[in-house]
C-alpha cells in the first residue's frame, strides 16, 4: 500500500511563505509524475505545479513566479516553495503520485489527504 502524507499548510499574512512536503511511503512502487492540485471552496479542482514524467516541471499562470515545486528522489518526496501568498491562494492542496508498482503490476494515482492553506490578515 502506497501513501502519501502531506505537511507544511496552515495560515500565513499575504505576501508570506510556506513550503508543502509531500512524502510518499510503502513497497514495491517507482513515482512517474509528482505534483499538486489545490481546491477552493466552492471552485473546481486546479493543478497548480507538477514534475512531469519527463522531468519537466510545469505551473499553472497563476503561480509562475510565485511558487516553485521540487523534489527528492532518495526520499520520494514532493516539496511546494509558495512564496508572495495572496488571498486567492487559500485553498486544500493536494499531492498527487503517479506511481508504476511491481506487485501487481500496474499504474496509478495516489492522493495525498490534503492540506489547508489560508492566507488571511
Amino acid at each position: 500500500q502506497v501513501q502519501l502524507v502531506e505537511s507544511g499548510g496552515g495560515l500565513v499574512q499575504p505576501g508570506g511563505s510556506l513550503n508543502l512536503s509531500c512524502a510518499a511511503s510503502g513497497r514495491g512502487f517507482s513515482i512517474s509524475a509528482m505534483g499538486w492540485y489545490r481546491q477552493a471552496p466552492g471552485s473546481e479542482r486546479e493543478l497548480v505545479a507538477t514534475f512531469t514524467s519527463s522531468g519537466r516541471s510545469l505551473y499553472v499562470d497563476s503561480v509562475k513566479g510565485r511558487f516553485t515545486i521540487s523534489r527528492d528522489n532518495a526520499k520520494n518526496t514532493v516539496y511546494l516553495q509558495m512564496n508572495s501568498l495572496k488571498p486567492e491562494d487559500t485553498a486544500v492542496y493536494y499531492c498527487y503520485d503517479d506511481i508504476v508498482t511491481t506487485t501487481p503490476v500496474g499504474f496509478r494515482r495516489v492522493w495525498g489527504q490534503g492540506t489547508l492553506v489560508t492566507v488571511s490578515s
